[in-house]
């Protein structure tokens, strides 16, 4: 597989592990990227832009994106940490505050911080939506303000894989008067920062073919020895997702069935738990401007003050998950750095896209890393693909002289 691209001196490792990819973890079409101190130490790319095509005739290109499912919650996250930072948004205030019809069922003491620390107690709905009701901007919102929660929202966590982006994105259209956490994206972020990075992908870039095909890979061969890569989740896990009544199957199919991924009508709809479109750059670079400056448009742009920046990454919610079954680490919106979803260090933020895709910010490291793919595994949290690049960047950083705590 011909990987194209640049790596700057001492980030050689992070090549190689991206090789090693296709040729031992059976990644179709990929790309990664790495800022350090708000300069792109690392930008590859390689195989087919569209994961049906294993011959490679449509190659990935420099600026091919792709849907990285989960890892928008990351991107949307920052709508209302930004909005809070700028003073329009009370973290601490009752959702119904804000949006009144939300209080049904109990939901009054439901606070802004547990729609982001996955502690509402609302991951799942009782009437699941239709393919075509979640691709309509009002009808998530309403679903989620109709529930019931299943726990005492504030009291423990479990991951809110779908009903996150209807929250969140209702939130932000209640405080800005309209304006939904996709476009509040496009207008705030990714133009000024000259981002490829989309929740809700124009027709303009639709039509021009910016978004290549996902799909589904099968787990790449152990080989004879026996000792090549296995994807095998816990029994409990497995057991999870496969009873219709547990919570991890219920939030899952929050949605039921779940949209074409590769349907444009999807891409176009603006749904920030799921259906982000990016470059690895885009991605990358998102995370770099949360810690520190990059470029812009007009000028070096910084997102996140430094105590927004704590508060994304100060731990909200930590230990067994309700719904994911393992041992998760929320903040604010953010995944952070633990068993089900090691990072770089520590002090790592981010968040996983299910089966692949990988966008994190290290302060400590100056580090931000974007991966994305065409090719989902089984993963949830913790793909062997993003992990073999996540290790080489660490390797790439002691080559270079970092002195970050755990890295």
């Amino acid at each position: 597989m011909d990987v194209h691209g640049t790596v700057a001196e001492g980030f050689e490792p992070v090549r190689d592990a991206f090789a090693g990819n296709f040729a031992a973890l059976g990644d179709r079409g990929a790309a990664v990227a790495v800022y350090r101190d708000g300069r792109k130490v690392v930008d590859l790319w390689g195989g087919t832009r569209n994961v049906d095509d294993p011959a490679g005739t449509e190659p990935w290109r420099r600026g091919t994106a792709q849907v990285v499912r989960s890892a928008t919650k990351g991107v949307a996250a920052a709508v209302p940490l930004l909005l809070h930072q700028r003073g329009e948004l009370d973290l601490d205030a009752p959702v119904g505050e804000y949006w009144p019809e939300f209080k049904a069922h109990g939901k009054e003491r439901v606070l802004v911080r547990h729609v982001l620390n996955h502690r509402a107690g609302l991951p799942v709905l009782d009437r699941p939506l239709s393919a075509e009701d979640a691709l309509d901007p009002l009808r998530g919102p309403r679903a989620v303000a109709a529930q019931a929660p299943v726990w005492e929202p504030g009291t423990d966590h479990g991951y809110h894989a779908l009903t996150y982006g209807w929250m969140l994105d209702e939130l932000v259209r209640r405080v800005t008067g309209g304006r939904g956490a996709g476009q509040w994206i496009a207008d705030e972020i990714a133009r000024p920062l000259e981002l490829d990075l989309w929740v809700g992908l124009p027709a303009a870039e639709e039509a021009a073919g910016r978004a290549g095909r996902v799909g589904r890979l099968e787990d790449p061969d152990p080989g004879p020895s026996g000792n090549g890569p296995r994807l095998r989740p816990k029994r409990a896990v497995t057991e999870a997702y496969a009873d219709p009544g547990s919570l991890t199957r219920r939030a899952f199919a929050a949605i039921t069935p779940f949209p074409d991924q590769n349907d444009p009508a999807y891409r176009a709809a603006a749904l920030p738990a799921s259906n982000g479109v990016a470059t690895a750059d885009g991605l990358a670079r998102f995370y770099a401007a949360l810690i520190g400056d990059v470029d812009g448009v007009t000028r070096r742009v910084r997102l996140f003050d430094p105590a927004t920046m704590e508060r994304a990454r100060a731990e909200e919610s930590a230990g067994p998950d309700r719904v994911l079954v393992v041992g998760t680490r929320f903040g604010l919106g953010y995944m952070l750095h633990g068993s089900a979803s090691p990072l770089l260090s520590p002090g790592s933020f981010g968040h996983p896209g299910r089966g692949g895709a990988l966008g994190f910010a290290d302060p400590e490291a100056g580090v931000a890393f974007g991966y994305v793919t065409n090719g989902f595994r089984k993963t949830v949290t913790a793909d062997p693909r993003a992990q073999a690049l996540v290790r080489a960047v660490r390797e790439s950083l002691r080559r270079t002289g970092s002195d970050v705590d755990g890295v």
